[in-house]
């Protein structure tokens, strides 16, 4: 049953990103890749957020496993953010490839953070 949750929530997740990061490369500059940041910030959020109220609640395993791997694994891509920064330095755009390299990073990892941190203001900080 796990794979079905994780395909469901994988199928989910892709048309998410699709759509969102559509929508945000249309509101900036074409060149750079923000419609992969957009994405992996905010997924970085939610499963920062929704790992830690996960663990302060009881949330069927199913349904874990459809959120954090499913859905949010689809959301987010790793591996289309390493292309984009390796597309930029291929086209010499090396300052943009670097500031998608750094921005990501540190974005996201932030992103983790800050989710976390406002669940326990939510849900408090003791267990």
């Amino acid at each position: 049953m796990k794979f079905v949750y994780i395909g469901i929530g994988g199928a989910i997740g892709s048309i998410l990103r699709y759509a969102v990061a559509g929508v945000a490369q249309k509101l900036v500059n074409p060149i750079f890749p923000f419609g992969t940041l957009v994405v992996n910030m905010l997924g970085s959020l939610a499963i920062g957020f929704l790992w830690d109220a996960f663990e302060r609640t009881l949330i069927p395993p199913g349904l874990r496993t459809f959120t954090l791997i499913g859905l949010l694994g689809a959301f987010t891509t790793f591996s289309t953010y390493s292309l984009e920064s390796f597309s930029l330095m291929r086209d010499g755009e090396y300052r943009l490839a670097i500031i998608n390299i750094l921005a990501s990073n540190i974005l996201c990892l932030a992103m983790v953070f800050a989710g976390f941190f406002l669940s326990r203001f939510i849900y408090g900080f003791g267990r």
